[in-house]
């Protein structure tokens, strides 16, 4: 499994950290920057490549970051057959649920709001957790997919 990180200014140091954990567990990581801290980059130039690696990269995920991590996520669900879930703390079982449920492939984390320990626990959480492949959570997910019936799921 290959995983894809991407930040900005706001996440840089915890993916820099994210990076070498990631590594030192045998992970494949691509870094897809920010390569130096400038705090005048915008996520949106990283999330982006992130996006578009994991929706051409089967079976690959992604890990993306920024101040909350919600601007990311929004980002991101852009791109057809992505699913971002966020985490900035809180119960831990909203990542459980990502995965069970929504089939998420992209964690987008609020470095403002989360440690580095937290971070881990909850990139373990995630990578160790599967899809359930139950025929609701299956269905639900064509139906996000379906941009003929994005419309009427509302």
């Amino acid at each position: 499994m290959k995983i894809y990180l991407g930040t900005d200014h706001a996440g840089f140091e915890l993916k820099e950290q994210i990076k070498t954990y990631l590594k030192g567990k045998g992970l494949v990581v691509e870094d897809q920057g920010a390569y130096t801290l400038d705090a005048d980059d915008d996520y949106t130039d990283y999330v982006k490549i992130v996006a578009k690696m994991v929706q051409g990269d089967e079976g690959s995920l992604g890990i993306i970051l920024g101040g909350s991590g919600q601007g990311e996520a929004m980002a991101a669900n852009r791109f057809h057959g992505i699913r971002a879930t966020v985490y900035y703390g809180g119960p831990k079982e909203i990542i459980t649920l990502s995965r069970e449920h929504n089939d998420a492939n992209i964690l987008s984390l609020g470095a403002r709001f989360i440690k580095s320990e937290e971070a881990r626990e909850v990139i373990d959480l995630w990578l160790a957790t599967s899809f359930s492949h139950d025929e609701r959570h299956e269905r639900r997910i064509r139906e996000i997919d379906d941009e003929e019936n994005l419309g009427h799921i509302m």
